[in-house]
């Protein structure tokens, strides 16, 4: 079929600078006539038009409303901008790792992924678009800065108005587009990542684990993928592949508005799962985001692992992993608000760790350049150079390997990490949707006391009675990177107030919200006496997170008396 190029005038709309995860906002907003259009236009044209021509991008979503219509817009204007094909997962739907996995395994240019993550969805919810690049990751800054300064130029975009892709039928369909063939493919969204997961992990020893045998009940776990697009994989490798009971997962369906729920997997919108946990019947069980990056572990009767820890858990456990007792670990990272537990099981395997700022593509430069393995960030993200993207499903699989080689439950694989580790008691407190201006003012607050200093060498107390602590200001600062790959700067990070007993208060806005602000309160202590290690966290960090509210007048600022969200 022969179709025409039609090049549509248009101009440009404020505010289409993409954060640390693509461009987020109201599904209202991307429904507005030429928005979508011009965003995918100026990805397209940051691809140099000698790498644009004939080239392959995968493309594909989380299942949420609007994906469905966005992806006949990127097919549409794929075709009418030289693209050669475009590589879609069946029925519009890829996890955001799947997506990665696959760019690498077909050595695409890139990939454009149609997800919020872990933000709502619906018609009342949000969207969202990434472009991800040759390497499997998120576009790094340069990238992305690109693709906004032409988002503020943009006159006009083309498309193939007579294109409508079958997003239903596993096949490819073609089109004669001015010269060139334009192929669609849509292609099974789980085989691919299913197939490189029995590359990393041993599927027989788990099969053994999960049906149990003559010494050993069956293994009873849940995974929850919160309506989200983690679901069919979910289906695919935990019950297909290795024999669990259907009853092991749930809200397996994707949905465009993820059943009502928020799809983030932590203990507030989780917590469906958690009381399930609760009972005591399951010895582990995980929840997982919209696109399929995060995710969350919680032992028997609800035992919460946060995330800081589980990255370390991985690394300090990595040879139960076939993949890592091949390849070795070349090194360890972080994101700089994370705890620093992965820090000590780096030195004490004598190998690189790096801090690096929020942003997976920070980890991929690494992954890239072999300088590291394995990878972490406190907001339930895991992953390693198995891909370019955290992975949600592939964190599991790692408990699930780590628990069958140390025959050993969830806490007590804790319990012994902390012992020989020590504890890094930690959480963040997230103030969601606060006034952009009020924010702004958290933050201006606090860089004023690290510019000039006032804070340092001070001696602050929070909490009350016998709780009462105090501690010592070491240094603030508002954490700055420099990759050691490639050179670049990345400055304004995050407000650290550090402490000479090796505490740290973190302030930072966060990169993902669509709407207004959300400021984020990150609060860490060490604690060495193995004997202090089954506190609660929330107690132990009471007396810093009053000296972070007092420092920061967030709640004076803000109006807010609680965050929304604490984890």
């Amino acid at each position: 079929m022969v179709v025409e190029v039609t090049v549509q005038e248009t101009s440009p709309f404020d505010g289409q600078k993409p954060g640390t995860s693509g461009l987020r906002k109201a599904v209202t907003v991307f429904q507005q006539k030429h928005y979508t259009e011009n965003f995918v236009q100026c990805i397209l044209d940051s691809i140099p038009e000698e790498k644009r021509k004939g080239c392959t991008l995968v493309v594909g979503g989380d299942g949420r409303f609007f994906m469905r219509d966005a992806i006949q817009i990127i097919s549409r204007m794929a075709a009418a901008n030289g693209v050669g094909e475009l590589v879609i997962g069946h029925n519009g739907i890829f996890s955001t790792p799947a997506v990665s996995c696959i760019i690498r395994k077909i050595k695409a240019r890139g990939g454009i992924l149609l997800t919020a993550s872990h933000n709502p969805g619906g018609p009342e919810g949000d969207f969202g678009i990434k472009y991800n690049t040759e390497n499997g990751g998120p576009a790094p800054e340069a990238v992305t800065n690109e693709i906004f300064a032409r988002t503020g130029k943009i006159t006009s975009y083309k498309l193939c108005k007579e294109i409508t892709v079958d997003l239903d039928t596993i096949g490819s369909n073609s089109w004669e587009v001015e010269g060139h063939t334009f192929t669609v493919t849509v292609r099974d969204s789980v085989e691919d990542y299913t197939q490189l997961m029995k590359e990393i992990f041993d599927f027989d020893l788990l099969k053994k684990l999960i049906s149990g045998d003559s010494d050993q009940q069956p293994f009873k776990f849940v995974a929850n993928a919160m309506n989200g697009v983690t679901g069919p994989y979910l289906k695919r490798i935990l019950c297909q592949e290795l024999g669990a009971p259907d009853s092991a997962t749930l809200k397996c369906e994707p949905k465009e508005d993820f059943g009502g729920d928020h799809p983030d997997p932590n203990q507030t919108y989780a917590a469906d799962l958690l009381e399930l946990l609760k009972e005591g019947v399951h010895q582990i069980g995980a929840a997982f985001d919209g696109d399929g990056d995060r995710n969350m572990i919680l032992g028997q009767n609800a035992f919460f692992v946060t995330p800081s820890d589980s990255v370390a858990v991985i690394a300090d456990n990595a040879m139960c992993i076939p993949y890592f007792a091949k390849t070795g670990l070349k090194g360890v990272a972080r994101s700089m608000p994370t705890s620093a537990a992965i820090d000590r099981v780096g030195q004490k395997m004598r190998i690189e760790c790096f801090e690096v700022p929020t942003g997976w593509k920070f980890f991929g430069n690494l992954m890239d350049a072999e300088r590291i393995s394995l990878c972490g960030e406190e907001s339930f993200g895991t992953g390693s150079d198995h891909i370019r993207e955290k992975d949600g499903v592939w964190a599991f699989l790692a408990w699930l390997s780590i628990i069958v080689s140390r025959k050993m439950s969830v806490q007590d694989i804790m319990k012994d990490f902390w012992k020989k580790y020590g504890r890094s008691f930690f959480l963040r407190c997230d103030y969601e949707n606060v006034d952009s201006e009020a924010a702004n003012k958290v933050i201006e607050v606090l860089r004023k006391a690290v510019e000039d200093s006032s804070l340092v060498n001070k001696t602050l107390t929070g909490g009350s009675g016998k709780e009462q602590k105090s501690y010592q200001v070491k240094s603030t600062d508002d954490f700055s990177y420099t990759d050691p790959i490639d050179g670049s700067l990345t400055s304004k990070q995050g407000i650290r107030v550090i402490f000479t007993d090796g505490s740290r208060l973190i302030f930072r806005l966060s990169g993902t919200g669509s709407t207004n602000a959300t400021i984020r309160v990150y609060v860490e202590s060490y604690e060495p006496d193995e004997s202090k290690h089954m506190q609660e966290a929330k107690n132990v960090l009471k007396p810093l997170l009053d000296i972070a509210l007092d420092i920061s007048q967030l709640q004076k600022l803000t109006g807010r008396d609680a965050p929304t969200v604490i984890t």
